[in-house]
């Protein structure tokens, strides 16, 4: 933390200290019409005890100004019909320079917000920018924030980290999290329960789905001396499962192995991947070329056959995997149609 935002971050805090000492010596007549600002909805269960990976976080009452950082919180935000007062500039996946993805941008259309206050922070956190937001909680359930980061933005507000492990968050508890943090636990599980029948239903729509052993699986035709599997606590392997496709056991069990959300493996062991009938994988038709062209990828029977779901690299649909239920609304057409596409292919 550079010196000058320490002695704003301390400005900060004195000010607001100070703001608390005047308020205290106001009028019984300010008291109680401070008191009274708030409706029986902004009161009413709380406080709120969220415990997460630091610890506990106490949200006193429902807040009216909500932050969000790192990746898709914002999303959780739009699709309860709340316009985050800041969120963090989308990394990956965007295609011009408003640092926002699509469905992000097509939902604060929907909700009238022509001018959105994003953090720049794709460096790092913008603390200065955060706090001049002001909000009343930040959202950072799906998110790699460390101590030092939680310590720091619990000067500015009430901060809901991740669960147990740094960017290992589910969507629905990316949901859950944030929802129960602004008050809005109910909407949340009926968000949940509202996106987890869409994607039934579009599974459903294609049969020959269910049942299929697949996995998400990251390659690069500059380096085959390895590739990663994403485990199916990442989000990426999750979504596989949500369709009703299953991960092959023998990659269950090295992942058993870790903490990670993914394996690193060289590509002398692509034969953990004989068992799948198709993969997704970031990359295009070179990618695929660059595979089968291999002594030892090209005896992978879904890379032999080309059972593997392309998913071009720093586009919005790559974006998705790691999804939100805007970016799940968005995409899953065409990412069924996708794997469609790859099962059309296994014998």
């Amino acid at each position: 933390m550079n010196n000058t935002f320490k002695k704003w971050l301390h400005m900060f805090i004195f000010v607001s200290a100070f703001a608390l000492i005047l308020a205290g010596c106001g009028s019984e007549e300010a008291e109680n019409a401070s008191k009274n600002e708030g409706t029986e909805e902004s009161t009413e269960g709380y406080p709120i005890t969220i415990e997460h990976a630091f610890g506990e976080t106490v949200i006193k009452e429902k807040p009216e100004r909500v932050a969000t950082i790192s990746w898709g919180n914002h999303d959780v935000a739009l699709a309860l019909d709340v316009v985050p007062v800041g969120f963090s500039a989308a990394n990956y996946g965007v295609q011009d320079d408003s640092g926002m993805l699509p469905w992000t941008a097509e939902k604060l259309k929907a909700l009238g917000e022509e001018n959105p206050n994003i953090y720049q922070d794709t460096d790092g956190l913008d603390f200065e920018a955060i706090a001049d937001s002001n909000p009343d909680v930040i959202l950072a359930a799906y998110s790699g924030i460390t101590q030092e980061d939680y310590d720091t933005l619990s000067q500015i507000a009430p901060v809901v980290a991740y669960k147990e492990t740094p960017w290992v968050t589910s969507w629905q508890d990316m949901v859950r999290y944030d929802s129960l943090a602004m008050g809005l636990g109910e909407e949340g599980e009926q968000l949940i329960k509202d996106t987890e029948q869409l994607i039934t239903d579009k599974a459903t729509a294609v049969p020959e789905i269910a049942g299929k052993k697949a996995a998400f699986v990251s390659m690069s035709a500059e380096d085959l001396s390895k590739f990663y599997i994403y485990t199916t606590g990442d989000p990426r392997g999750a979504f596989i499962e949500e369709l009703g496709m299953e991960y092959p056991q023998n990659i269950l069990d090295e992942a058993e192995k870790t903490d990670s959300f993914y394996l690193e493996l060289s590509k002398e062991n692509a034969d953990i991947l004989n068992d799948v009938d198709i993969f997704v994988t970031y990359g295009n038709e070179d990618t695929l070329k660059a595979l089968q062209a291999d002594p030892l990828y090209s005896k992978v029977p879904a890379i032999e056959r080309g059972s593997v779901v392309l998913i071009e690299d720093n586009t919005p649909l790559a974006a998705a995997g790691t999804p939100t239920p805007l970016s799940i609304e968005y995409t899953i057409d065409e990412y069924v149609s996708r794997v469609s596409d790859a099962l059309a292919k296994v014998k």
